[in-house]
C-alpha cells in the first residue's frame, strides 16, 4: 500500500468496513476548491453545490479528517474562521462562499456558534503534533472568548445565548435564556483552551482558563443541576430551570462538569427505554416527552449523528467504554439499515438525521430538504471517527507516541497503514493456533497500551519492523 492511501480498518462486519471505505470516497465531492469569483480561496470543507462555510460544520469535521493519512488536511476549513476574526474577536458561524461576509439571522444576529474550536484544536494537536500551530491559534480563540463574555456572561457567572447557537431547530425549548449546552461548551472551551496553554508551557494562560472553568463548572452544577430528576436543564430569565429534557442536556458530560455519581444517573436514562434508550441511539428529545416525535419531527425525536458522537464521547469521559462502543454499533447499524429499503448497503445514501423507534431517515412534516442527504460534516463522525476511536477501539496521541487500545471482547478487527506523522503502523488482532495473536507493524518506535476486556492493561514499547504479542501471556 502506499503512503498516500487511507487506513484500512478491519471488522468483523464487512458492511461496516464498506461503509468506512465508501465515506472517505464520497468526502472527495465535499473540496470546495473557491475560484477566482469567490472570496473564500484555496480548498475546503463544505456541502457540494453549497453556498456557505459553517462552523459547526467545520469544527466536527476536523475530527475525521485527521484520519485521512494527510490526503485530507483538516486545518484549511477552520482557518477560514481564523481569518475572518473581526478587531472586536467575533467569529462568526456562517459565512457565504462568494463574499466571504457573515449570514447572521434574525435570531441569533451576532453569528454566535457553540465554542468549539478549542476541542478540535487539542484533537488535531494529538493527530498532528504541530505545536507551532497551537501557538499561532491560542491569540485568536483568547479574542473570540473574550468577545463572547463581553456579549453574554451575565452576573450569575452563567451565558446568556441565543438558542440558535446551539442549530437545534425546533426543539421544545421555549422560554430558555440560559441554555445549557452553550453554557457547557464554554466550559469545554476553558478546559481546551487551558490544555492548549499547557502544551505550550505557558503556565499562566493555563491557570486563568482553569480558574474560568470551574468557576462555570461550579456555576452549572449550582443552578442547571436538577437533583430530583437527575439532569442537566435550561435555564429561564428567572433562573427557573425549562424542565425539557434534550440532548443538550448531555454537554456537561463532555464537560467533565458532572461528578461520577450525577454522572451515573444521567446515563442510567441513555439506557432507560423511557427516556433516551430509544433502540436508534440517541433521540434528540426524551421518549417520555408529550411532544416527542417517532417520525423525528426535526429535533423533536430525530438521532443526529454529531449529537450521538458528543453523547458518545462523554461516555468516554467517565471510562464508560463498554456503553459507548455497544451505543456506537447500534447507532451504525441503524444507520447501515437505513441506507436502502431492500437491505442492500451498497446503494443509497447517510442522512443528515434519522427515526429514533426503526431505519430510516428522520421526517419533518412541513420541512422541505429535511434531512440533508450525505451530510457528511456530520455523518463521517460515525462511519469513520466512532468505526476508529469506539468500534474498533483505538486511541492515539501522537505528540506522546503512544496507541492506546481498549478492546471490550476479542474478535478480530485492527487497523492498517495509519500514518502517524511519518510513521505508517499496522495494528490486527486475529485467532491463531496459538490463540489470540495481536499483529504489529511500524517504521519507529511507539508505545502500545492493551487495555482487554477491563482486566488487562500492559503498556509496551513497540520497535520498528514486524512483532506480535499473544494476549495469553500479557
Amino acid at each position: 500500500m502506499t503512503k498516500r492511501d487511507f487506513p484500512k480498518i478491519h471488522f468483523y462486519d464487512q458492511d461496516f468496513v464498506d461503509i468506512y471505505d465508501k465515506t472517505w470516497a464520497w468526502i472527495q465531492d465535499y473540496w470546495n476548491a473557491g475560484g477566482d469569483s469567490e472570496a473564500i480561496e484555496g480548498k475546503f470543507f463544505a456541502y457540494p453545490g453549497g453556498k456557505t462555510v459553517n462552523q459547526m460544520d467545520a469544527i466536527f469535521s476536523s475530527f475525521f479528517l485527521v484520519y485521512s493519512n494527510r490526503i485530507y488536511q483538516a486545518s484549511p476549513t477552520l482557518d477560514i474562521f481564523y481569518s475572518r476574526q473581526e478587531p472586536s474577536g467575533a467569529i462568526r458561524s456562517v459565512y457565504a462562499v462568494d463574499t466571504g461576509l457573515p449570514q447572521a439571522e434574525a435570531d441569533n444576529p451576532e453569528g454566535l456558534s457553540l465554542p468549539l474550536f478549542a476541542w478540535a484544536e487539542f484533537n488535531l494537536y494529538h493527530k498532528s503534533a504541530n505545536k507551532k500551530r497551537i501557538k499561532d491559534v491560542i491569540p485568536i480563540l483568547h479574542r473570540y472568548t473574550e468577545w463572547i463574555d463581553s456579549l453574554y456572561k451575565r452576573d450569575n457567572g452563567l451565558y446568556r445565548a441565543p438558542l440558535a447557537a446551539a442549530e437545534m431547530g425546533n426543539s421544545p425549548r421555549e422560554g430558555t435564556v440560559y441554555p445549557v449546552d452553550f453554557n457547557a461548551c464554554m466550559a469545554v472551551n476553558a478546559l481546551y483552551m487551558s490544555a492548549l496553554a499547557d502544551i505550550l508551557n505557558d503556565k499562566e494562560t493555563s491557570f486563568q482558563y482553569k480558574r474560568r472553568y470551574f468557576s462555570l463548572k461550579t456555576r452549572i452544577n449550582a443552578l442547571m443541576w436538577d437533583n430530583e430528576e437527575g439532569f442537566y436543564y435550561d435555564m429561564d430569565e428567572n433562573e427557573n430551570k425549562v424542565k425539557v429534557k434534550t440532548l443538550a442536556g448531555y454537554w456537561p458530560l463532555l464537560a467533565e462538569i458532572t461528578n461520577d455519581d450525577r454522572a451515573e444517573r444521567m446515563i442510567a436514562k441513555l439506557q432507560d427505554p423511557r427516556v433516551f434508550g430509544a433502540p436508534h441511539p440517541f433521540p434528540s428529545l426524551a421518549l417520555d416527552d408529550q411532544r416527542f416525535d417517532e417520525n423525528g419531527g426535526g429535533y423533536r425525536g430525530s438521532v443526529f449523528p454529531h449529537l450521538t458522537f458528543m453523547v458518545i464521547k462523554g461516555l468516554e469521559k467517565y471510562q464508560r467504554h463498554d456503553l459507548a462502543r455497544d451505543c456506537a454499533i447500534r447507532h451504525l447499524y441503524f444507520m447501515l439499515d437505513s441506507m436502502s429499503p431492500d437491505g442492500n448497503h451498497h446503494k443509497g445514501n447517510l442522512w443528515e438525521a434519522y427515526l429514533p423507534l426503526k431505519e430510516g431517515p428522520a421526517q419533518w412534516d412541513g420541512q422541505e430538504g429535511f434531512p440533508r442527504v450525505q451530510h457528511l460534516a456530520r455523518d463521517a463522525l460515525s462511519t469513520i471517527c466512532l468505526t476508529i476511536e469506539n468500534i474498533v477501539g483505538l486511541v492515539i496521541s501522537l505528540p506522546r507516541k503512544t496507541v492506546d487500545w481498549i478492546i471490550p471482547n476479542l474478535e478480530i478487527m485492527g487497523i492498517e497503514n495509519l500514518s502517524l506523522k511519518k510513521n505508517m503502523i499496522t495494528i490486527l488482532s486475529n485467532k491463531s493456533g496459538r490463540g489470540w495473536e495481536i499483529h504489529m507493524e511500524s517504521e519507529k518506535l511507539y508505545y502500545f497500551t492493551i487495555n482487554i476486556l477491563g482486566k488487562k492493561k500492559k503498556t509496551l514499547p513497540i520497535p520498528s519492523g514486524k512483532c506480535s504479542m499473544l494476549i495469553d501471556k500479557l
